[in-house]
């Protein structure tokens, strides 16, 4: 039986990015259009696959994972500088569930609407071009469990950061950059061979290409890591995140 206290969490996280759904849901879908228009339409064109997929087709899933990204680790973070902004974040470590839960609360949300972005913008991406979707349920699956990695480092990053700069240093130098660099606008066939090995130290690198490789069907890696490396990545920072709440890192004066 759910605990009740548990479902309340989670209904506040979730009822909390709907209601501000002009914040949370649009941005992603009108940049998602941006760089579709952009880098599809005029440049896409010009640039040759040696898979012999169109450049338009190609950028979909890494924008989409882009904004899964992104959007999950925005959900829980904020949730956390809020509680702690507002100082209700002690109602949280009194309320009758365990560390665990607490965590997966704020996990959760950010899955929820890391999902719905992902999808809609994937949505958004046929009224550009068509495409047809190879793997319906493994798409599905690196859309949740990527969505859980970020949600959880969003708790992370939200229980030890100070001031909301902290929060967005985070997004702007680190996880933007590594997006970037993990294979969004480009295949690695592209790269020197030095910078092709860098490229696979990138762990979001194996999280774009399984979700390209679940979406059209083509892979430059093996989609076995992909799929081991984003379910380590999803389980070692919910099993942290879980942690910190337990013990009150951070948290308790």
């Amino acid at each position: 039986m759910i605990n009740k206290s548990f479902y309340t969490l989670v209904y506040r996280e979730v009822w909390r990015f709907l209601v501000l759904y002009k914040q949370t849901i649009m941005p992603g879908i009108i940049t998602a259009a941006l760089y579709m228009v952009i880098f599809g339409e005029a440049l896409g064109s010009r640039i040759k696959l040696e898979n012999n997929i169109d450049y338009i087709i190609f950028i979909i899933p890494g924008l989409t994972m882009m904004s899964v990204i992104g959007q999950s680790f925005a959900n829980s973070s904020s949730s956390i500088m809020q509680a702690k902004y507002l100082k209700f974040i002690d109602d949280y470590l009194i309320a009758p569930v365990s560390g665990f839960e607490l965590s997966m609360s704020f996990i959760i949300g950010a899955i929820l609407r890391g999902v719905i972005n992902g999808i809609l913008i994937i949505l958004t991406c046929a009224l550009f071009t068509s495409f047809t979707i190879e793997h319906y349920f493994l798409s599905l699956f690196f859309l949740i469990v990527v969505s859980c990695a970020f949600g959880a480092i969003g708790v992370i990053v939200g229980i030890v950061s100070k001031t909301w700069d902290s929060v967005g240093v985070w997004g702007t130098f680190v996880f933007m950059p590594l997006s970037m660099l993990g294979g969004v606008f480009w295949s690695i066939d592209m790269l020197p061979e030095s910078w092709a090995y860098i490229a696979l130290m990138n762990p979001l690198y194996w999280m774009i290409n399984g979700l390209r490789y679940s979406m059209l069907g083509i892979s430059e890696i093996s989609i076995t890591f992909s799929i081991i490396i984003s379910l380590l990545f999803a389980i070692i920072f919910t099993i942290l995140a879980s942690i910190m709440f337990s013990k009150g890192y951070k948290i308790k004066s």
